[in-house]
């Protein structure tokens, strides 16, 4: 069992999501970084969807109450195991009694802690994740919370022994975040949809984990009129009347009714789950 000492910003339950129950009006929701809370999961020898928490820029504490094997990946943050720096992408014992922290984040924004044998929990429609635009699963985590640690062997010297390749680089706050985007359904109804990488936009504080939102150069609709709900999936780029671009992240609407001008892959996805606000972006259709 592991004890929240403290939040942080935003602490929450995270896992794959809910699949498969879009045309339910469920969102997928699940980690916002999908790659780094597999990373984490590979570095403690867990399921690529056991849960994992999701710390959001100034990290958390934790206190455990068993010995566990635990690895932090993501955002890269200082980590201490007491008032000694423990590594990232690496994993690491804690015995009973000992608090790990990691701090705020250098780069990036959310960071993920990977426990061995995942975080247990009440399933939601089948899981775990906290669903912070329905409401669905379990709510952030608070101070003095406890989390449920599931069963798993003993760990052998070949998961401390095992390499997984350098972490994914995540710019920091002075660079411009490219991220790649694939023609949407409705690129016809921006004017000049093929010269969006000549707009440099910035990721605002109202931003979370529906959707980066961006401000700066406007993206002008091409017509006038209404287009019914469509269906919409994380990564998609709609676009308002006001031009200001919206990125949907985890916890996305199902459905939405302004054009969605483009898509991100999964790589460009969880590159904009990382930008912190007031963040430089820039989006370049792929080629």
């Amino acid at each position: 069992m592991i004890e929240v000492v403290d939040p942080g910003l935003l602490l929450t339950v995270q896992d794959a999501g809910r699949r498969g129950m879009a045309h339910l009006g469920v969102p997928r929701s699940g980690a916002a970084d999908a790659p780094a809370a597999r990373r984490a999961n590979a570095l403690v020898g867990n399921a690529s969807t056991a849960a994992v928490l999701e710390a959001t820029l100034t990290g958390a504490v934790l206190a455990t109450r068993e010995s566990v094997v635990v690895a932090v990946s993501g955002a890269p943050a200082p980590v201490f195991v007491g008032d000694v720096p423990a590594p990232m992408d690496r994993p690491i014992r804690l015995g009973a009694g000992q608090t790990l922290e990691i701090g705020h984040a250098d780069a990036g924004l959310r960071t993920y802690l990977a426990v061995r044998g995942g975080v247990e929990g009440p399933l939601t429609l089948g899981s775990r994740a906290t669903d912070t635009l329905s409401g669905l699963g379990p709510a952030p985590l608070k101070v003095g919370d406890r989390i449920t640690v599931g069963t798993a062997s003993a760990p052998g010297q070949e998961l401390f022994a095992a390499t997984h390749g350098a972490a994914p680089t995540i710019p920091g706050l002075d660079e411009v975040v490219e991220l790649e985007v694939w023609p949407g359904p409705r690129a016809d109804w921006i004017s000049g949809v093929g010269a969006l990488a000549e707009h440099v936009f910035h990721a605002t504080t109202d931003s979370n984990r529906i959707g980066l939102r961006l401000s700066g150069g406007e993206l002008a609709w091409s017509r006038t009129g209404e287009l019914p709900s469509e269906g919409i999936v994380a990564g998609a780029i709609q676009v308002p009347p006001s031009g200001q671009p919206v990125v949907f992240l985890a916890d996305h609407p199902t459905t939405g009714g302004y054009p969605v001008v483009g898509v991100l892959d999964e790589v460009s996805l969880a590159l904009a789950t990382q930008c912190r606000p007031g963040q430089r972006v820039r989006l370049r259709m792929a080629r």
